[in-house]
């Protein structure tokens, strides 16, 4: 029995159609859910608070994906009780994929898909469903959420993402040793079926390696794979779903897998026993001979160390490594001579210098060979007794004197006779030379151990039957020293005594120098002349350790009375002989501070300040030379400046120039009556002309003047004046122009040449004859 006050709730029943397999249906049961509150019409009904039976449920529709039918595939179907079949409800479906991948029948609530789905793009899909009555379109149920899942089916091959794949494993490794793990991925649903459970398998690589079926891991099938045999090997791995059954899809990888070598081969050497041809005059240090041992290992395995063992040329030869090649370099130590020793023997081993224990029960990893060194006989040249030859002459020794000599002979068999010379490169100069046939050394030129103290010179033996056979020695010749330089002062001194000096005051200490070189080193004595030892001024003192102070003998010394002092010092050695100079020492008198130091002397004054005043003086000098230019320039620029100001002040008058107007040439009125300039010595008796006219006139003239001064003045103006520049004509003729621009087409009259004086006598010579044979002067 209900209670009037509440209203009646409908019981919406949900019944699901499921596809499974044979199209079997499948009926959902109802559970009781929380009513959805209304508050008036808007809830449809329903009152708030209240709970209600209702058939809606919360499982999940499915949907085969990849459906292929022409039809739409049918989902499930949605039913409320409140629905009396009277098609007064009606259904709608709302959220993903609602309208455009499911419909629904508003009348039925069928749900079908209409478009192909596919699981690993969308796995489920999440509608919500509504049950409206079609008259008021007021809710008769409340909206509910369901989901409709996809339901998977094996339609993806399994993927190895990270392949192809590349592996190494170490030669000799045992089997089972793990070379590497493959993965597969199959997007498939791995909680429905079998569609993503993988099996691995091996197509190729048998018998060699194999795979672990579930986990993908690569190992070694067999032990003892030799990497000299085959170093690397493909192998293909398949991976199947559905646990490899029939029907499963698969995909596959390849995996190189490289063999990585160890030290399991010892080297060998490929013969037993070498012969090799060492010309005797190779040089110490070189390569005479190359071995090899092979290892069929790569890298530090191969690496090997050699070593003489024994033989009769283990003092002679040693061997090495070469680092890039592994070969043995038998290195020449000591030189060969055919004549002594034609042929060497050595026993040599090569062995690995990294040794792997674990593979030393097979065998040594060494190896021995017989070495035969036969040494070539060459025609070797001359050889020298010493290659370094000292000697020792005094440089007092006479041209011609023995200094020493030398000796070589012909090592060959053949004992060809020598022939000496000197390198005159080693003794430009020529003081010595050699005797062709002995090698004795003589002196060519005077020696002088202060020149050259020690000579290095280089002597040449050449074979007589092969002059190209020729063998070097080095002879140092060391010059003996003899007393033969005087010794002298040490330095060019610059004496100076001041004004204020006191008696018995030292002014100077003095020092020699002498270029030879005694055993016991020098012993100077310092002395006066005896004209010296007389004067009252100075004296010398010796300090009897090579050097002597100058002293004063009085007080007070005045420029303006000797401004220089003249000291004769004798220095002599005490050599055998003993030998002797006289030095001039010069002492200026300088006015002095009251601490000694210079303020002016007469002469000598000190270099510095001699340096200060010529550099004063040649300043001074540039200061005034340039001084003197720059008035040359104001100067010049100032009259020049003077001239264009004087240019411009009558620039108005300058119209003669612009205009090129010409003597007699034509009449410019604009610019100035050329009457004027044509007949500058006649008077002007024209009524007619005015004031103003004769007033430029004479202004015109006086422009005339101007120029003509400014042109006299103008030091660089050309050889004329301003009249030449107007081709102005002279005033002193009588006679109208002679150009041709006035001449008329009659005759010209000559006649009248005889009445223009004696200046026109050449002129009427000229043309006398058109007159009747000449003119009568």
């Amino acid at each position: 029995m209900k209670c009037p006050s509440v209203q009646v709730l409908s019981i919406l029943s949900l019944s699901v159609l499921l596809l499974w397999g044979n199209s079997e249906a499948m009926t959902l049961n109802s559970v009781l859910l929380r009513p959805v509150s209304g508050g008036g019409q808007g809830g449809g009904g329903v009152l708030p608070h209240q709970r209600r039976r209702r058939s809606w449920v919360w499982n999940q529709f499915f949907v085969l994906e990849e459906h292929s039918g022409d039809e739409p595939l049918y989902v499930g179907k949605l039913h409320s009780d409140m629905d009396k079949g009277d098609g007064h409800v009606r259904y709608i479906l709302n959220g993903e994929g609602a309208m455009s991948i499911f419909t629904i029948d508003e009348n039925t609530g069928d749900i079908h898909a209409t478009k192909r789905l596919d699981r690993e793009q969308q796995a489920f899909y999440t509608l919500r469903a509504q049950a409206q009555d079609r008259d008021t379109n007021l809710l008769v149920e409340p909206e509910s959420q369901f989901i409709i899942k996809v339901q998977d089916i094996n339609d993806n091959e399994p993927k190895f993402l990270d392949g192809p794949y590349t592996a190494t494993v170490a030669e000799r490794a045992p089997a089972g040793t793990s070379v590497v793990t493959v993965v597969a991925t199959d997007v498939d649903d791995p909680t429905y079926g079998n569609s993503a459970r993988l099996v691995y398998s091996i197509l190729r690589g048998h018998p060699y390696f194999s795979v672990e079926p579930k986990t993908g891991v690569v190992r070694t099938a067999l032990p003892d794979l030799d990497r000299e045999v085959r170093d690397r090997y493909l192998l293909v791995v398949q991976a199947k779903d559905m646990i490899g059954q029939m029907g499963g899809l698969s995909g596959t990888t390849s995996v190189t897998v490289i063999l990585t070598d160890v030290n399991d081969n010892p080297p060998r050497f490929p013969r037993k026993s070498y012969r090799f041809s060492v010309p005797e005059s190779v040089e110490v240090s070189a390569a005479v001979a190359k071995i090899k041992a092979l290892d069929l290992d790569v890298g530090p395995n191969a690496e090997m160390d050699y070593r003489i063992l024994d033989g009769d040329g283990l003092g002679t030869f040693r061997i090495l490594t070469d680092p890039s090649t592994q070969e043995g370099l038998v290195i020449l130590q000591k030189s060969l001579d055919f004549e002594t020793k034609s042929i060497y023997t050595l026993h040599v081993e090569a062995s690995n210098r990294y040794v792997d224990t674990r593979f030393l029960s097979s065998g040594p990893y060494s190896d021995t060979a017989l070495i035969s060194l036969l040494v070539e006989n060459m025609d070797e040249p001359p050889v020298f007794s010493s290659p370094v030859s000292m000697m020792v002459v005094s440089e007092a020794a006479a041209v011609g004197t023995d200094v020493g000599s030398v000796s070589a002979h012909d090592p060959d068999f053949i004992n060809s006779p020598v022939r000496y010379s000197i390198d005159r490169k080693s003794d430009s100069e020529q003081y010595f030379n050699i005797d062709r046939t002995s090698g004795v050394i003589r002196i060519f030129r005077p020696l002088d151990r202060e020149t050259v103290a020690l000579h290095n010179i280089t002597v040449l033996a050449a074979e007589s039957l092969d002059p190209s056979k020729v063998g070097k020695a080095v002879v140092l010749v060391s010059v003996l020293d003899v007393n033969d330089n005087a010794p002298s002062f040490a330095i060019e001194y610059k004496t100076f005594v001041c004004e204020n000096s006191r008696s018995g005051q030292i002014i100077e200490t003095l020092s020699a120098v002498d270029r030879d070189e005694p055993e016991r080193g020098h012993h100077f004595l310092f002395s006066l002349t005896a004209e010296a030892a007389g004067n009252f001024n100075f004296t010398l003192r010796d300090n009897k350790d090579n050097t002597a102070s100058v002293l004063t003998q009085r007080a007070g010394f005045l420029q303006w009375d000797q401004s220089v002092h003249v000291l004769s010092v004798v220095i002599s050695d005490r050599g055998s002989p003993p030998l002797s100079s006289t030095n001039t020492l010069s002492i200026t008198v300088c006015d002095c501070d009251l601490d000694g130091n210079r303020r002016s002397c007469s002469r000598g004054t000190s270099p510095q300040l001699v340096v200060g005043l010529n550099v004063a003086a040649t300043a001074v000098t540039c200061i005034l030379t340039l001084l003197g230019i720059a008035t040359v320039i104001v100067v010049m620029r100032h009259r020049r400046a003077e001239l264009l100001m004087m240019d411009d002040e009558r620039d108005v008058r300058e119209n003669v120039v612009r205009y090129d107007d010409e003597g007699g040439g034509e009449e410019d009125t604009e610019a100035f009556d050329m009457f004027t300039l044509r007949h500058s010595n006649q008077t002007n008796t024209d009524p007619v002309r005015t004031e103003s006219t004769l007033d430029k006139n004479r202004l015109f003239q006086e422009f005339i003047r101007d120029k003509l001064q400014e042109a006299d003045l103008d030091l660089t103006a050309p050889p004329y004046d301003s009249l030449q520049t107007y081709a102005f004509e002279g005033s002193a003729s009588a006679a109208e122009s002679l150009s041709s621009l006035n001449s008329s087409e009659s005759e010209p009259d000559y006649g009248s040449l005889k009445e223009w004086g004696p200046k026109f006598r050449k002129l009427r010579d000229l043309y006398g004859h058109w007159e009747g044979g000449g003119i009568n002067s």
